[in-house]
């Protein structure tokens, strides 16, 4: 029988209407509650660490099913509402991770207060939140559009209803680890690296693979295409440009450097603009027209909407001190990045939010120069709207799918993302306080490379050249329907991220090959979030213990 199959099959045993309150319960909305804070904190620890973060959903997905079948009298979509709860943080965390730490990348001494930035990061969730609600029904009703993750977490739920095997091997893979990294950044037992080449023909890059089941899980996640052509942007930045540049004396070591970093820059940017361009212009009037209709199946109700945007005004120009017109531009340009969110999330299940941020921010500063910090502001308030709306519209597919109710679903969100605005921020400052403000930047303990994709734009690009050829690229290929939203992301990142993440797509495309029945029962695709899961929660408890112990040697 096949999964096709079977997930019709399934879906027929549920055409009996479940009620909402059915579907969104209070233990489940505790569970989720609960869950989003430890899937917020370890999130935020692996957008620090690699400026990548796969989407939670088919970890939650089987978390809260254990969890909910562990206490009896459960369905599949009271399953599905908590688990869109859990998963709500995880990306709200990514939109700070991918920002703020580039603030202190070009200022150590910046001084940002734990309220403003939650007052920020609040902003960003609730236009999210509200722009997720008007879009539904367009991208998931009438454009339908695959979103490769809603999917498989919905083919996740229908077959582990069936059974509990899928748990034990998730959380399996979660404490092996979770034992792996304790043992390698505790005790120091494992190497974290293992070297390949040192300074590859004298360039200055270093070739070595390291040793992370998180980031091989990444590769694994995204599978062998889209990192193929991350692995193919490593190649053209650091062999190409750094080695090859720099060993035919085209360049020296700095410009070989500037024009990397600003090339891969420019891909994304470009990128992003082509999103615009041709897949959220074309569908505006679409858009538009649903969020004026009244349907049984909306997400929310539309009469808050004047209330949240209003108060939104308020966080961002008087919370955030920006001045009304750019409070103003940046909820319309949440709302538009959550729409391009939708649809590049929807085509091809990648949610470059950090991109989306940056090109906001370059409109807004062409209609209102903005201070230093204000503008790393906008950014965090745009990446953290559409990674929550990314995530959202996964979880309505998965609804979609297994007949969940929209409004559930909307409400559930709303809890999980609220959650995540107080957690991530929390965080985020734990870490600042356990490791400075030196720590964030290019080979530092946290590396922050898409936070500081944004600081090199608010600071100027390095290489103009580079970065303009970089924006036509990224627009034309992404144009041509080639799979290109993760060259730049492989342009700009350190070799060493790119070549770990690669072997991880590698080993995705030998078990396809050669290994298909692990593939067909989706047990690599439940290890690999375990795997991701177990090295970044253990590092977010190391991450406390130090800020305990700082504190404690301060105090």
């Amino acid at each position: 029988m096949t999964k096709k199959t079977t997930r019709k099959k399934s879906a027929k045993r549920r055409t009996t209407a479940v009620s909402i309150g059915q579907q969104l319960t209070i233990r489940g909305m505790i569970i989720g509650g609960l869950g989003a804070v430890i899937l917020t904190t370890s999130s935020m620890y692996v957008a620090l660490k690699l400026g990548a973060l796969p989407w939670p959903i088919i970890f939650v997905a089987l978390v809260s099913m254990f969890s909910l079948k562990a206490l009896g009298k459960t369905n599949i979509n009271e399953i599905n509402v908590t688990h869109t709860a859990m998963s709500a943080g995880a990306m709200v965390a990514g939109g700070v991770a991918f920002t703020i730490p580039g603030l202190y990348m070009l200022n150590p001494e910046a001084d940002i207060s734990a309220m403003t930035l939650l007052t920020v990061v609040l902003g960003g969730v609730l236009v999210g939140l509200i722009s997720t609600g008007i879009i539904h029904r367009h991208f998931i009703v009438e454009s339908d559009l695959p979103y490769p993750m809603g999917q498989a977490a919905a083919d996740t739920l229908v077959i582990g209803d069936e059974g509990g095997k899928k748990s034990r091997t998730l959380f399996s893979a979660f404490g092996a680890s979770a034992l792996f990294t304790f043992l390698r950044d505790r005790l120091g037992v494992i190497p974290a690296v293992v070297p390949v080449s040192h300074s590859l023909i004298g360039s200055g890059v270093d070739a070595f693979v390291w040793l992370s089941p998180m980031l091989l899980a990444v590769g694994y996640i995204i599978g062998p295409v889209f990192i193929f052509v991350w692995f193919l942007g490593a190649l053209i930045g650091d062999i190409g440009i750094v080695v090859g540049g720099v060993s035919a004396g085209y360049w020296d070591l700095v410009t070989a450097s500037a024009i990397k970093t600003s090339l891969g820059i420019g891909v994304m940017v470009g990128c992003g603009v082509g999103i615009v361009v041709k897949g959220i212009l074309p569908a505006m009037g679409s858009i538009v027209n649903n969020m004026l209709k009244k349907s049984s199946d909306s997400a929310m109700n539309i009469r808050i909407v004047p209330f949240v945007l209003a108060a939104c005004a308020l966080l961002f120009t008087l919370g955030a001190g920006m001045g009304p017109v750019a409070g103003v531009l940046t909820i319309a340009g949440v709302w538009l990045a959550c729409s391009m969110s939708a649809q590049v999330v929807g085509q091809s299940g990648i949610n470059p939010m950090e991109v989306f941020g940056v090109i906001v921010l370059l409109l807004i500063q062409l209609v209102s120069k903005q201070p230093q910090a204000q503008a790393f502001y906008i950014a965090a308030a745009v990446a953290v709207g559409c990674g929550l709306a990314g995530d959202i519209m996964n979880d309505f597919k998965a609804g979609h799918i297994l007949k969940s109710s929209p409004k559930a679903q909307w409400s559930a969100e709303f809890l999980g993302g609220i959650i995540g605005a107080f957690v991530s921020v929390g965080v985020f400052f734990v870490v600042l306080k356990a490791y400075g403000p030196d720590a964030f930047g290019p080979d530092k303990m946290f590396p922050a490379p898409q936070a500081s994709m944004v600081a090199a734009l608010v600071g100027g690009i390095p290489h103009m050249t580079s970065f303009a050829i970089g924006c036509a690229a990224g627009f034309i290929l992404y144009v041509l329907n080639l799979p290109v939203m993760t060259l730049g992301l492989g342009i700009y990142l350190p070799f060493y991220l790119s070549l770990t993440a690669a072997i991880g797509g590698a080993l995705k495309l030998l078990a396809d090959r050669f290994a298909p029945k692990f593939t067909e029962s989706g047990t690599g695709d439940v290890m690999a979030p375990g795997l991701l899961g177990g090295e970044a929660v253990v590092g977010v408890i190391l991450a406390l213990i130090q800020a305990i112990s700082g504190m404690s040697a301060i105090g």
